[in-house]
């Protein structure tokens, strides 16, 4: 199993980001990394050309933690409310899932993927509810969900 170190030109999940000195295996680099233009060999001058990179990549990490931040306000500000079918004893006919929640934000013109919704459970219970929103590795936010009884099955 030879090994060979490669620097990575953008972020590979499950490998590393970019500028990144990284040790793969030889095939791995030589038919995939190498040829579609995701890394380079770590040759001598190749290894001084990576404060460029460092740079380029604490730039657009810089960009992206700011746009985290002003996405995280904007989604902090936000109070969707959701309205469940009750029966008699008060028991919720259905839930209010990480997939509904998705929808309402989007709804308001934010867009995020999906699984950054924390949700442990479905919400199945009227009141209020704060869940928990990851929408990058630094940046988590909450959002208050308001569940309420549909008024035609609460009488």
């Amino acid at each position: 199993m030879a090994l060979t170190e490669v620097i990575l030109r953008e972020k590979i999940n499950n490998l590393g980001a970019e500028a990144d000195v990284v040790k793969v295996k030889a095939g791995f680099a030589r038919n995939f990394l190498i040829p579609s233009g995701k890394a380079y060999e770590a040759t001598k001058g190749n290894l001084r050309q990576i404060e460029n990179l460092r740079t380029s990549r604490a730039k657009r990490e810089t960009e992206e933690l700011n746009k985290a931040q002003e996405l995280a306000t904007k989604i902090s500000r936000l109070k969707p409310k959701f309205t469940l079918d009750v029966g008699k004893n008060g028991k919720a006919f259905g839930s209010v899932t990480s997939i509904d929640i998705h929808k309402a934000l989007e709804d308001k013109g934010i867009t995020i993927d999906r699984t950054a919704i924390q949700l442990d459970k479905p919400i199945k219970s009227t009141g209020k509810t704060d869940v928990e929103v990851k929408i990058h590795a630094d940046v988590t936010t909450s959002v208050t969900i308001t569940v309420a009884a549909s008024e035609e099955t609460a009488q």
